[in-house]
């Protein structure tokens, strides 16, 4: 029996944070608009991180000398729109989100890494980001949870962090009351075009076959989106990042704003309940197929030797959680481009064919979601994201084969 066919403007592949904003997105553009998920809403890494916003240029730009701290210094110019979109998320879903932008330190424990922050912030303010560096004294005097022996910060009043386990599902939701369909449970097994361009995409739900076709379509899926790719014979240069988060117990408020540090991997922040929760970017470590390969189909593992440096580094930074205990540790496996920017756009091989993945997907998913739709219902591509096309790794798809 043949499978039921169905037709769609866009469907999306993914129900993470980026898929379920796409999705409302262009909903409230009047699209005929169906999302498909493996699993469960939020299932992947937008619901496994440790939610924080991150305007500033991050240490993983920084670390590979002062000419890939330039080129990853385009970032900015996402993350300014991208605080203008937390600062109104809230009243636009109509619901609390646990935002809380309250500012953030990147800070220094060597005179080194404060010369390296002051490089930082030189080009953050060229690119109009309002960064201010502290010096030791300066940062005593504003922050006294944290070590006196730190050689400095750079402090942005925008920062913050808000709640993954909810936001995703704020957008899900919003998407449907627009009109979007959403499906979980359901598995794509083949991604094909047509001769006229159209999408024809084959799924399972609930041990049934189906079909839609599409104009156009998103990937949405993280680090899976590159195996959406391989079924056109496409390739995306995205790799998975198995990382490490850990939970305290509650603490009295201490730490009222988000913590990161410009030498080593660390993030830092208090929930409202008053756990404090731990990050950075420590890797955890994929399972193992019976052939050898990483399983990107199971939970990573947690690196004992990593989660100790992890919290080494915290109670180095902040002295007082020494006195904490230690109540959870997770892994959740994001991914990150070839050159560390997200890719977001249409891939020129295949018309009607639009990613969206790669690295800062919590800070940036609002906004890239936004000007995403937009590109996608329009024809053209929003300006603001033109640097992030996946037209700058086109060359690996020089020899693709579509209709």
């Amino acid at each position: 029996m043949a499978s039921q066919v169905s037709t769609a403007d866009v469907l999306i592949v993914g129900g993470g944070l980026i898929g379920c904003a796409s999705a409302w997105h262009l909903a409230d553009h009047g699209l005929a608009i169906e999302l498909v998920e493996r699993g469960h809403i939020n299932a992947g890494a937008s619901g496994q991180n440790a939610g924080s916003l991150h305007f500033q240029i991050e240490r993983r730009f920084l670390e590979q000398g002062e000419q890939a701290a330039r080129e990853g210094a385009v970032i900015v110019l996402l993350s300014k729109l991208a605080i203008g979109d937390w600062a109104t998320l809230e009243d636009r879903l109509g619901r609390p989100l646990d935002i809380a932008m309250h500012g953030g330190l990147m800070v220094a424990e060597t005179e080194a890494e404060l010369d390296l922050l002051a490089f930082k912030v030189g080009r953050e303010n060229e690119l109009g980001l309002s960064t201010v560096l502290l010096d030791a004294a300066e940062l005593r005097a504003h922050s006294r949870c944290l070590s006196p022996a730190l050689a400095g910060a750079a402090w942005l009043a925008e920062e913050g962090h808000a709640n993954p386990r909810i936001l995703t599902d704020a957008y899900a939701q919003a998407a449907k009351q627009r009109g979007a369909v959403l499906h979980t449970g359901t598995r794509v097994t083949r991604l094909t075009m047509e001769q006229d361009g159209t999408y024809r995409v084959q799924l399972v739900e609930a041990g049934k076959e189906r079909t839609v076709l599409a104009r156009k379509v998103l990937l949405a899926a993280g680090h899976w989106s590159t195996r959406l790719a391989n079924m056109l014979g496409l390739n995306l240069p995205l790799y998975p990042a198995p990382l490490t988060m850990s939970v305290t117990d509650r603490a009295d408020p201490m730490l009222p704003f988000l913590v990161q540090h410009v030498g080593q991997r660390l993030s830092m922040k208090q929930t409202d309940d008053g756990n404090l929760l731990i990050g950075g970017g420590w890797p955890s470590r994929l399972e193992r197929g019976e052939d050898g390969l990483p399983d990107l189909d199971r939970p990573a593992l947690v690196d004992s030797a990593n989660l100790r440096a992890n919290l080494e580094v915290a109670a180095r930074v902040m002295p007082a959680l020494r006195q904490r205990s230690l109540l959870r540790t997770w892994t959740g496996t994001t991914c990150v481009s070839a050159d560390q920017l997200p890719i977001v756009g249409e891939i020129s091989a295949a018309p009607g064919l639009f990613v969206a993945a790669g690295g800062s997907l919590f800070t940036l998913g609002p906004v890239l979601a936004r000007l995403l739709a937009q590109t996608i219902a329009t024809g053209t591509m929003a300006e603001e994201i033109a640097l992030f096309s996946p037209a700058r790794f086109a060359k690996l798809d020089a020899f693709a084969v579509l209709p």
